[in-house]
Parts: structure tokens; C-alpha cells; sequence
């Protein structure tokens, strides 16, 4: 009998250092998620203030270089005053904006198509006038604003994006 006590105390024992030295195995795996080891590191404030200043000004190059320049007057997203005078075209980058501020305004276009009209959303076909304080939108380059040949003054307008005086 005593043999056999033995033997069940030696196979109990066996049993649970398998089972400690499994647990131990496991539990030594899991460290990795620490913060602080490879697999979770610890950063410092200024390391992703650097990081995330690099990324912006990644994306602003990338938008720099994206970006349709103009001719007398740059492409950017603020409004700005151009006068345009008698006998001469206003022509607009790709997805550039424009509102007729002062004067007569005719639609020209290289091509047969022509501008949008936001304000009363209608397309404006080459050659005919385009009304004052109307938001104007140029889907493609090639397409501008001359001041109409009737009147004694030129245009001054209010233009968005890339332009060229021609």
C-alpha cells in the first residue's frame, strides 16, 4: 500500500509542476503587452507632437504641389479683388469660384461648354451675361469672364483659386 501512495503523490506531483511550469509559460507571454516593451512602448509628449507636426506638413507639401497656380494673383482659399479691364478675360483654374462685383460680365469659353451658376443653378452658355453678386463655379480650365464690349469699363471681381489676365 505504501507503494502505491508513492506513486499516486509522485503523479499528483507531476501533475502540478507540469501545470505551474504551463501557467509560468504563459503568464511570461503576456508581458510583452507591458507598456514600456517593444510590442507597447512608451512615448513622450514631444515625440508625438514632432511626429504628428511632420505628418502636417507632409500633407500641406502635398497640397502645395496639388494645387493649379495663378497667373498675377495665387491660387489660395480666400477671396480676392481683381479687376479686370475692358477688352481683356479673366480665365479660372480647374474648381476655381468667381462673383462679378462691378460691370457687365460675358461667359467665355474655349469650348462649347460653359460655367455654373450656383446661385440660380443654371449652366451659362458661352457668350452670354453672367449677373452681378451670382456665385459662379469653373469646373474645367479654359473658361473665364470678359467684361462686355457695350459698356465703357471694365469688371471688378471676386475670384477663388488660380486665374490668369489675358
Amino acid at each position: 500500500m505504501n507503494k502505491r501512495k508513492t506513486t499516486l503523490l509522485a503523479a499528483t506531483l507531476s501533475v502540478a509542476l507540469i501545470g505551474a511550469f504551463s501557467w509560468y509559460q504563459s503568464a511570461e507571454a503576456d508581458s510583452s503587452s507591458n507598456p514600456g516593451s517593444t510590442n507597447d512602448p512608451i512615448v513622450t509628449k514631444s515625440y508625438v507632437d514632432k511626429s504628428i507636426a511632420e505628418q502636417v506638413q507632409i500633407e500641406l507639401q502635398k497640397q502645395l504641389a496639388a494645387g493649379v497656380g495663378g497667373g498675377e494673383a495665387s491660387s489660395s482659399s480666400k477671396l480676392e479683388v481683381v479687376t479686370v479691364p475692358l477688352g481683356s478675360k479673366i480665365i479660372v483654374a480647374d474648381g476655381g469660384e468667381l462673383i462679378v462685383r462691378t460691370g457687365k460680365a460675358i461667359a467665355y469659353s474655349a469650348d462649347a461648354n460653359g460655367l455654373s451658376d450656383m446661385t440660380d443653378g443654371i449652366d451659362i452658355a458661352p457668350g452670354k451675361p453672367i449677373k452681378t453678386n451670382h456665385l459662379i463655379l469653373f469646373p474645367r480650365g479654359g473658361r473665364g469672364v470678359e467684361a462686355d464690349p457695350k459698356q465703357a469699363k471694365g469688371l471688378i471681381v471676386l475670384v477663388r483659386g488660380g486665374y490668369q489676365l489675358q
